[in-house]
């Protein structure tokens, strides 16, 4: 709705509020949210002037801070890389305690920091990528997104979770066991109302109820699919702002992440019986849910063999800006480089790197974590079959409008980077093993 507001020299920003507010009655969207679009459409002369007591003022900057540098960051300095990365497996995840990619850097003279470590820096870069020295380490259908419509980036590398389709919840105790007794029963569908960001969890329930019913003989039209709209507007509110956070996990001190049922949207609607069933990733969310003794699955894409099934946002993606890969390579090799390292030591170190793992993964504890990653492979790589996962997410999102341009998903994998961090680890431990077995000038001298 916001975004059909024309901007006009003669608009006063109070006539639009009054404008918003209707329309916030009538369909109960966030008029702060609305507001803020206005403002941006409206222009800068037409913002409205806080009128706060002098007591609150500092609380009233605070929020006007947080609601006007939604785009803002620290300013570009190619002697910082920040990265960023999602609550799920990854070389990433394990790193934020090994700490080696930051040794990496500080070989070169590079500050490698994570992006909450400033307080300039909010959450929407994680997003947007509105960040030149930014490295990205996450779910597929953001940086999907970003590369098609916002700004052109480098696939660096993915790591792929095996057999992580998702399932079809339903409450423990109904009399429901099959995907056909599902037909002309209620679906839920969220829907994310930030425009900012793409709409990531809704797309990953969309396609695993597709798949699902496709399995079963059936289409969307054999049940009644039910939207649940939510704000998701907490990437620049204050209070999950905080102080910096030098580590990642930092963000789950702040939230029980395991127990938020705000990383399980639809949970509360299908125990409200507002729905009969919904979709949710599996294995580390469908431990939780089940966990409650409330839910059940009746079908799980995972135990099917084709893995073609298998992309609930996934693989798993790295990748930087095209400014950073064509204008300093070398911090791009850098960051692979700590990631084959760290991938590495945690394909021979399992459990302990599900011991780290679990601090910010949806599983239940670091034993369903080590379920979860001993056969996966944690070292990035752009294997074909691991492309052709990517272009499965890609080409899903572009045949229902989750993204407006389409393109070649090998066209964005650039794996020089790779390629180079693999070769020169290679050229240092040589280095170092034929070093140590070198006689020194002394050891040689004749007597």
């Amino acid at each position: 709705m916001a975004n059909k507001i024309k901007a006009d020299a003669n608009v006063d920003l109070e006539d639009v509020t009054k404008l918003l507010a209707e329309r916030l009655q009538e369909g109960g969207v966030d008029l702060a949210d609305l507001l803020h679009a206005a403002e941006g459409l409206l222009g800068d002369k037409h913002k409205a002037k806080p009128k706060a007591p002098a007591k609150a003022a500092a609380k009233t900057k605070t929020a006007a801070k947080a609601k006007s540098t939604t785009y803002d960051h620290v300013p570009l300095d190619w002697n910082e890389v920040y990265y960023t990365n999602c609550p799920l497996i990854s070389a990433s995840n394990v790193d934020q305690e090994l700490g080696w990619t930051k040794e990496e850097y500080k070989k070169i003279g590079v500050n490698y920091q994570f992006l909450r470590a400033r307080e300039e820096n909010n959450w929407y870069p994680h997003y947007i990528h509105n960040m030149d020295n930014l490295i990205r380490f996450g779910g597929l259908f953001p940086p999907v997104a970003v590369h098609a419509d916002i700004r052109k980036t480098k696939l660096l590398g993915v790591t792929h979770a095996p057999r992580e389709g998702g399932v079809m919840l339903v409450r423990a105790r109904d009399d429901i066991y099959t995907m056909q007794e599902l037909k002309g029963k209620k679906v839920g569908l969220s829907k994310s109302l930030n425009t900012i960001k793409n709409d990531w969890w809704r797309i990953q329930e969309h396609q695993g109820i597709e798949l699902m019913l496709r399995l079963n003989g059936m289409t969307m039209d054999d049940v009644e699919i039910v939207e649940f709209p939510y704000p998701d507007d907490w990437y620049d509110k204050p209070e999950m702002m905080g102080p910096p956070m030098e580590n990642p996990s930092e963000l789950w001190l702040k939230r029980d992440h395991k127990h938020d049922l705000a990383f399980r949207p639809l949970e509360t609607a299908l125990g409200e019986g507002k729905v009969d069933a919904i979709y949710t990733q599996s294995k580390p969310l469908q431990q939780l849910s089940e966990a409650t003794g409330n839910f059940k699955a009746i079908e799980d894409l995972s135990r099917h063999p084709d893995w073609t099934l298998q992309s609930a946002n996934i693989p798993a993606a790295i990748t930087c800006t095209a400014e950073m890969a064509d204008k300093h390579p070398e911090l791009v090799v850098t960051f692979m480089k700590g990631m084959i390292k760290v991938g590495r030591w945690a394909n021979e170190h399992k459990h302990a790197a599900a011991a780290i793992l679990d601090k910010q993964t949806f599983y239940l504890d670091v034993e369903h974590t080590y379920q979860g990653i001993k056969h996966m492979d944690m070292v990035p790589n752009l294997s074909k079959q691991n492309l052709a996962s990517v272009a499965i997410g890609k080409d899903f999102m572009f045949k229902h409008d989750y993204i407006k341009n389409d393109f070649d998903v090998n066209e964005w994998a650039a794996p020089e980077f790779l390629e180079q961090a693999a070769q020169e680890l290679i050229n240092e431990r040589w280095e170092m093993v034929t070093d140590a077995k070198m006689p020194t000038a002394s050891t040689m001298r004749l007597g």
